[in-house]
């Protein structure tokens, strides 16, 4: 996966996010900032804001876990699945924008 790739995501954000709740062990990571967040966010999520994105490591300390990452649309997303990798995350999913869920968002 290149660089644009990342930045301008594919994934269906729906679909990802039924593959998080079947993986042990995966986490949903919003990296909106907590105002947003707190307006609606995906169920199982946890708010790690793109200017704080440093406090991954609070919350998942196993650089092997499977990450999925959204945002409002997938840009900031993107910048924070870069991020995580150059911290050495191995397994970060860009799962693109909030704004394409479907399901229910808890507020």
């Amino acid at each position: 996966m290149g660089f644009l790739d990342i930045l301008f995501n594919k994934t269906d954000i729906n679909a990802a996010v039924e593959e998080f709740r079947n993986t042990p062990g995966a986490y949903l990571i919003d990296v909106r900032t907590g105002p947003e967040y707190e307006a609606g966010h995906i169920e199982g999520s946890i708010n790690v804001p793109l200017n704080s994105v440093h406090f991954i490591v609070n919350h998942v300390r196993d650089i092997e876990a499977p990450v999925y990452v959204y945002c409002q649309s997938g840009a900031r997303s993107g910048q924070a699945t870069s991020m995580f990798r150059e911290m050495g995350y191995k397994n970060v999913k860009n799962i693109g924008g909030v704004n394409r869920y479907k399901g229910k968002l808890v507020r």
